[in-house]
């Protein structure tokens, strides 16, 4: 590299863009140029106020297309007097890269407003699903301790052990169930209403094994038992294997 291009590689070094042999002439260039020097805190000190300004990583590639745009610009050289075209030119190079700044700028500020937006939908989300698990489990409890509530026990074809509780006046059931087998990937546990011989989906076991306690989704109407079968990952409108167990709702 000349002198004159040691003097224009400043911010190419601050940004990291230098080849390893050109870092190594320019840094040796830097101890001795006090003005380049300044210039290189100077710039250090501004890409590290923009980094602080937002806390978002920006996509891979954008940092590739500013050091494209930065290279095509060479960057005035620091307290030389240029004559007079040089310094036209200059004033358009320093305006190009005040654009390329104020792009990244804003490209960064997007960024943050998204991924934002982003962390308040997640939180929000967070918080429904919380909500709808409190009321769940409270109307779980509200059922288990009805005054009308009814319990049969039946032991499953699996080994399992399953208990339903009804309650009449709340016209709900949960099931209770322990030593559930675990399934493998893509199945799940998936509990029926039986109406005269027609199965209604009552929802999912949110666990595939071990011990469940689940307020049964649906009102249980005129349902006389239910049953339990194993379904593909997200359920099904019907039954598509045999029931591993099928109980009489308690009269």
């Amino acid at each position: 590299m000349t002198t004159a291009d040691l003097h224009t590689a400043t911010g190419a070094y601050v940004l990291h863009a230098l080849a390893p042999a050109e870092r190594t002439a320019f840094e040796r260039h830097l101890a001795v140029c006090a003005a380049c020097a300044q210039e290189v805190r100077e710039l250090a000190a501004t890409a590290e106020r923009l980094g602080l300004a937002v806390s978002a990583t920006p996509p891979p590639q954008l940092r590739e297309q500013v050091l494209r745009q930065i290279t095509t610009v060479r960057q005035e050289a620091p307290r030389m007097p240029p004559a007079p075209r040089v310094r036209a030119w200059s004033l358009r190079a320093s305006r190009l890269v005040l654009a390329a700044c104020l792009a990244t700028a804003a490209a960064f500020g997007g960024i943050a407003v998204w991924q934002h937006q982003s962390a308040e939908d997640a939180r929000s989300q967070a918080r429904r699903a919380e909500r709808q698990a409190e009321q769940r489990a409270a109307e779980l409890a509200e059922v288990l301790a009805a005054p009308d509530a009814r319990t049969v026990t039946a032991k499953l074809a699996d080994g399992a052990r399953a208990t339903v509780v009804v309650s009449e006046e709340r016209d709900r059931a949960a099931f209770l169930a322990s030593a559930l087998p675990a399934l493998p990937t893509g199945k799940v546990y998936q509990l029926w209403f039986d109406d005269e011989g027609k199965m209604r989906s009552a929802g999912l076991l949110t666990d595939s094994g071990g011990t469940n306690a689940v307020l049964m989704e649906g009102a249980v109407d005129d349902a006389s038992g239910m049953g339990v079968t194993v379904e593909p990952s997200g359920g099904s409108p019907e039954p598509t294997t045999p029931p591993i167990g099928l109980m009489k709702f308690p009269t």
